[in-house]
């Protein structure tokens, strides 16, 4: 089979799996889309359990890493798959087949998808992230900045000289990634957006 169908229907589907819907429900018995933000990523799922918001966002990480880890065992000379793989990771989490596309944000799914495409850059950019984080106490507002550097700084890097195409997927995710946050930059601009308040359990 053609070696493009096979990345895009594999990161996608894997990308798809909603780890933060399906931890909730089995050990909430709720339906994490109900609750908060109704968002499905480790943000929303940590409203209801800080623990399965943890587990969220390794699970959401690591199945963006298995896309590209994946397209890179089956195809080790096209180097242009891993980025294709690593923008259908985050397009499947955000448009699940199984939620009737309607899942996350992406930036976990992402962040694990291109850490090995570009890691010093993806170690680079947790580093502004949990900066960000810490200093306005907005994940969003610190997701939304991550994302934005994300392509410049690897530019700037040159993490793949050799695959100048990684840069054109990794705009796309993040533009894709930041459009989904559309309702948080409204509130951001509003000041009305919330900070983030951890609970027990």
């Amino acid at each position: 089979m053609n070696s493009f169908l096979v990345t895009v229907a594999s990161s996608y589907l894997l990308g798809s799996i909603p780890f933060g819907y399906i931890l909730v429900r089995i050990f909430r018995g709720q339906d994490v889309r109900k609750t908060g933000s109704g968002n499905i990523g480790a943000t929303n799922v940590s409203r209801t359990s800080p623990i399965l918001g943890a587990l969220t966002l390794l699970l959401d990480a690591l199945k963006g890493f298995a896309a590209v880890a994946l397209a890179r065992a089956w195809y080790p000379d096209q180097k242009m798959l891993l980025g294709l793989a690593a923008f259908m990771a985050t397009a499947g989490h955000v448009f699940p087949l199984w939620l009737k596309f309607k899942g996350g944000k992406g930036v976990a799914t992402a962040f694990g998808a291109f850490l090995l495409v570009a890691p010093t850059t993806i170690l680079l950019m947790i580093g502004v992230f949990a900066i960000v984080a810490a200093l306005s106490r907005q994940v969003s507002l610190a997701s939304i900045v991550t994302v934005a550097l994300f392509p410049l700084v690897a530019w700037i890097l040159n993490s793949n000289p050799d695959t100048p195409q990684m840069l054109a997927f990794m705009a796309a995710a993040s533009i894709l990634i930041i459009a989904k946050h559309h309702e948080n930059m409204k509130r951001l601009l509003a000041g009305t957006e919330p900070r983030m308040q951890w609970r027990r359990g």
